[in-house]
Formats: C-alpha cells, structure tokens, sequence
C-alpha cells in the first residue's frame, strides 16, 4: 500500500527537530512491505501547494498526520498548531479521496477533540508503530475500523521499538538547521512530576530499546547521515533504573565518540558516571530543574533538592560540560515569599545557562489538571485542548511577569522569556554553527563546536 507520513509540526523553537516519531512509523511500515514516502510541513516552507504536488506525483492510498504539538506551551508568546493540522487534512481531502488518519503524542493527549476540530477520518492513540501497521494491513485489504479513534494500544516492549527509517531528504534540511539528529534509547517515566504528560503517554516502566540497536542508529547518523550532534530525546536520560548506562557502555565499548546532549534529573550522578559520558562525547546538559526553592520543588512532586541542583552543576562543570537549566515560576503552592527565594536560588548557580517559564501549561490526566479543577481554575469540561495556563492563585500575574523581567533583565545567562534568543540561533545555525548553542551564553566558556561550512 502506498502511505504519505505528513510531519504536521512547525516549532523551530528554539531550534527545528528532526520528525523522530514519523520516521518510526515509516521504519514499522516498510518493514511490513508497504511502500511509504516522508512529507515534512515545516521542511516544505509550510506549503499547502507543495502537499498538493506531493499527493499529485505519489497518489497515496493512505495518509497518515503526525502531530507532536498542540501549541507551544510559552504563556509569554502563544502559538497554536491544531489550525495548521486541520489545513493539512482539509487539502489531503481536496487532493485524495484516501483515508486521513491522525496520531503522535500531541494528538494522544486529547484526541476526540483533534480529531473533531479537523475532520479527519480516524485516530490512533498512544504508540503508533503495531497499530498503523494492522490499520495499513487492514486497509490494503479494504477493511476499515468502525471506531473512528483506535486505541490505546498495549505498550511495545523495548524490543519491540524499532530504529527510526531516517529520510535522506528531511535529514539534509534538519542538519542545515543546527546539525541535530534525534535518537530514542528508551521510553516510559517513572516520575511523576504534576505537570508531565510522558507518563501519560509513555507509561510509567522504563522499556528500554536494546543499546546495540541504539548505537548501532548513532553509527548509521554519524557515518551515512554525516550527523556531528545527538540529542537523545528520552523524557530524563539519566533514569533511576540505569538504563541509560548499558548505551553509554556500548558507545564507549565501540569507541563510538560524538557529541550528545539530553535531558537530565539532578541527582544520582557521581564522577564516574559524569565521566562515561564525558568519553563517549557529552558536550551540554539540558537539566530539567523546574524548581527554583525546595516548596517550589515540593509541590512539583520533585524527589531531589535545590542543593542537589547546584551540586549537579558543579560536577558538570568539573568535567567541561555546559549546563542549561529550566525553571518555571507560578507552579501550585507559589507565594511571593518563593518566587523571589526562587529568584536569589537561580542568581546562586554558577557557570550555565537558566530558561526562565512564567506559569505551566495545564495538560489532560495530569496530577496538575486535578489541581486546576480542585482550584476552579479549569472546569470538569473543559478538555484542554486550547491552551491553559496554571499560575498559583496565591501570587498575581502581572506582578510576576514585571518581577521576572525586572530581576533578570541584565543577566545575559538567564533567559526571560524563554524564547527571546530563537532568532540569534536560528541566524548562528545558518551561518553554519552545529549544536544547541546555548552554551554560548556561559559566563566564561567558549563554545565548544567549530561553525561547518555553510552552504
């Protein structure tokens, strides 16, 4: 069966990511012998003539819509994507009379909604990789589900994650973007955390994918892609069960040396473990502090501390590695009392780069949904899909909008909002500069990758 994947998403903040999700998808799809092409919206300039063209040339039989975002999740400048999707479907039904089938992980958190805003034909929730292969066998012999949503789907097992089908063409585009490439090593969170959604999505186990398998992808990035930056996109890369350290000593087993970056939790690391990933080719650390007080991390459902932030720092720096850390103001129990302890906390840390989120965008099925409705600040109807924001009722808007502006608007390394330095990125990304490039803004550190040739 001839398949079009559409990646739907437009967010190049702050910088574009590679469609990791679809190319799965298209990696399960082949494998069962259908015959699949990789069509990027953002890739193709957002250019609803350029699908045209697309579906002209391949006729698809079947369509499929990656969703990976809802909106951007930045109170301080909101953008919606659902509009964008449903363009996309209303131009797929214009040009094909094939069947429209929506998923991701932006359209599993409120897919009745989604799929009724853009009128396509069905949905699939939770991982797509076994279920859009029995939707493509199924339709190839003409047999359609009757249920418009299908799903949720008994979670693959972590051998049952397959490599990504890497697109020759989207990758070119991406790596002339920042030079990143996307690879998974695991799925599932064992936290909770009051704001996430990955448990929701993913689960709560940790399924890890086989660490042959995952450097065996970084091997075909590195040496047919000429990707020089891995981001590993797991939810915390450093989870509690260690997974994390079987990839490690695989890379370094196979003297597989790149730089990398990830997200991370503050604890749980020591010297030797800062140094496998310092051999294997750790070059920043995206650190998901959230907190910026010990309350603020409380009520987060946090299980370290402020002072276990500032150590994880610290080794980090010890070992040459840039740090960015993430905090977000306005979370449950916030007073003024800890948003400006919060503020002194993050004034303390020392050699990284801080983003700053004023207020967190309220998500179905999580800890912090129940909250906003305990609080009123949501109704038990309201399906979220619009974007909501959660701010403490116990300090007002404005006053910590203008108290974030005012305390860090001459800290060069503290970005409020955070996505005031997208533009300066995306224009040192086209000049030629690889990687995250946030650690530019270290005090005292230079960057640590050289600009390629811009072409």
């Amino acid at each position: 069966m001839k398949i079009l994947l559409i990646s739907s998403n437009i967010a190049v903040s702050p910088y574009p990511i590679y469609p990791l999700g679809l190319s799965m998808i298209a990696g399960a799809l082949e494998a069962a012998g259908h015959e699949v092409r990789q069509f990027d919206f953002l890739e193709r300039k957002n250019s609803l003539e350029a699908l045209r063209q697309e579906i002209e040339n391949f006729k698809p039989e079947l369509f499929g819509i990656s969703v990976r975002n809802i909106d951007n999740v930045n109170l301080m400048n909101e953008q919606y994507y659902i509009d964008v999707v449903k363009d996309i479907v209303i131009k797929v039904k214009e040009a094909s009379g094939s069947k429209v089938i929506l998923g991701g992980a932006g359209f599993s958190l409120v897919p009745d909604l989604i799929l009724r805003e853009t009128g396509a034909d069905y949905g699939i929730i939770g991982e797509g990789e076994r279920l859009m292969v029995d939707f493509a066998n199924n339709a190839a012999r003409g047999i359609y589900s009757v249920e418009r949503l299908i799903g949720p789907d008994i979670r693959l097992s972590g051998a049952g994650i397959n490599s990504a089908k890497y697109d020759e063409q989207l990758m070119s585009y991406y790596l002339h973007s920042g030079n990143i490439a996307s690879v998974q090593t695991k799925r599932g969170c064992t936290y909770k955390c009051v704001y996430c959604s990955y448990p929701v999505l993913e689960g709560p186990r940790i399924r890890k994918r086989d660490p042959v398998s995952v450097v065996d992808d970084i091997e075909l990035l590195r040496d047919k892609h000429k990707v020089k930056y891995i981001f590993f996109i797991d939810s915390v890369f450093n989870d509690s069960e260690g997974a994390y350290l079987e990839v490690l000593r695989e890379m370094n087993r196979r003297n597989v040396n790149i730089p990398w970056t990830g997200f991370f939790k503050p604890d749980g690391l020591n010297d030797e473990i800062v140094g496998l990933m310092k051999q294997s080719g750790l070059i920043a650390a995206e650190i998901g502090s959230d907190g910026a007080c010990d309350t603020a991390l409380q009520k987060l459902g946090k299980r370290f501390s402020f002072q276990d932030i500032i150590e994880c720092s610290e080794l980090f720096n010890e070992f040459g590695i840039a740090v960015s850390h993430y905090f977000m103001f306005g979370g449950p129990g916030e007073t003024k009392e800890t948003v400006i302890e919060g503020i002194e906390n993050i004034k303390s840390l020392k050699k990284c780069v801080v983003f700053i989120f004023m207020g967190i965008r309220i998500l179905p099925k999580t800890i912090l949904a129940g909250i906003a409705l305990r609080e009123n600040i949501i109704s038990p109807d309201d399906g979220m899909l619009k974007p909501v924001y959660y701010i403490s009722p116990l300090v007002d808007k404005s006053w910590l909008e203008e108290t974030l502006t005012k305390a860090f608007a001459d800290i060069r390394h503290c970005v409020f909002p955070p996505d005031s330095l997208d533009n300066s990125l995306r224009i040192l990304h086209k000049l030629g500069y690889s990687g995250t490039l946030w650690d530019m803004l270290v005090p005292g550190k230079k960057p640590q990758l050289k600009a390629r040739h811009a072409r």
